[in-house]
């Protein structure tokens, strides 16, 4: 009898302690970082300044940092520089080949806004055109599997086109040059290149494949802070909702926070999808076949299983 009351009175005390625990490294937490890009969801919470409103009372701060692709927010958020941020669908996955400690968070199908541009004056007129062409993205980006699954398509292999590698900053005067044939590239980058540099839309994203966008956190972020980080998504999915309803309030917010017009932010505005939601089976799925596409093409080191890095809410 004594043992047994030992054992129950050791169990309350363990759980306990692990509640205590749990509590203190929720208060610990004094600033959020925040790494966004010129467009989404993020830009618009920034922009109301919905983290800031939802955390204060909490006594947190929340910090804005800026990124211009995805592969450099997940360096940052590797090596605990940023807490939270959302990106597209091909930099977690060379983070987690490179053994980066980021989650899958949340997910955003993507329906519009991407694809591959060429002058509007090109010869090019189908994607098996491409075969021998210059055609610039960011590597390990969004844009990078756009490429390959739109040669795949036409039946041409990565080694029929010349890559190259540029960020967004440097590929739009490359493309407007004519240095690179054809640039992939995702809002508001597409929309500058369609309206401002005078590109004609080759493909859309979704004539190829179905795409996600994803908001990443830090492992350790999710594996210490888990509630904190639950209502940083529900903060964030809803600013989605609110920006599905209210497309012209969100185009005048991306350029107000990004510096881009506000005529191209329009543009990606309109034809954006806001909806943030839980990582799926079918969001996994398809996460897969990026993961295991860039591996048989020998552009990540080793394969690798997106739903080991998938985080789930332990108090859900």
């Amino acid at each position: 009898m004594l043992r047994r009351n030992f054992l129950k009175l050791s169990a309350g005390s363990a759980i306990a302690a692990a509640f205590a625990s749990r509590a203190t490294a929720q208060a610990e937490v004094k600033e959020i970082r925040i790494g966004y890009q010129k467009t989404g969801v993020l830009v618009i919470a920034r922009q109301q300044a919905s983290l800031e409103k939802h955390f204060a009372p909490l006594g947190i701060d929340v910090k804005w940092v800026e990124f211009s692709s995805g592969p450099p927010m997940m360096e940052a958020m590797n090596v605990g520089s940023v807490d939270y941020g959302s990106v597209g669908d091909s930099p977690p996955v060379f983070a987690q080949a490179a053994g980066a400690a980021i989650v899958y968070a949340a997910g955003q199908p993507i329906t519009n806004g991407q694809g591959i541009l060429v002058p509007k004056d090109s010869p090019i007129r189908s994607i098996a055109d491409l075969k021998g062409k210059r055609i610039g993205f960011t590597k390990g980006s969004s844009a990078h599997n756009i490429v390959v699954q739109t040669l795949e398509k036409a039946g041409l292999t990565y080694a029929d086109i010349t890559p190259v590698y540029l960020t967004p900053p440097d590929a739009g005067p490359a493309f407007a040059n004519g240095s690179i044939e054809a640039w992939a590239i995702w809002d508001p980058y597409f929309a500058i290149g369609e309206t401002k540099q005078s590109g004609r839309i080759l493909i859309n994203s979704q004539e190829v494949t179905k795409t996600n966008s994803f908001y990443i956190a830090n492992r350790d972020f999710a594996k210490n802070h888990g509630a904190i980080l639950q209502q940083i998504v529900d903060v964030t999915a809803t600013a989605g909702k609110w920006a599905e309803q209210n497309r012209g309030e969100v185009a005048r917010s991306l350029a107000a926070i990004t510096g881009v017009p506000l005529d191209i932010q329009t543009v990606a505005a309109d034809r954006a999808n806001f909806v943030v939601g839980p990582v799926t089976d079918d969001i996994v799925t398809t996460q897969q076949g990026v993961a295991d596409r860039f591996h048989k093409l020998g552009l990540i080191p080793k394969p690798v299983v997106v739903r080991d890095i998938v985080w789930r809410n332990p108090a859900a």
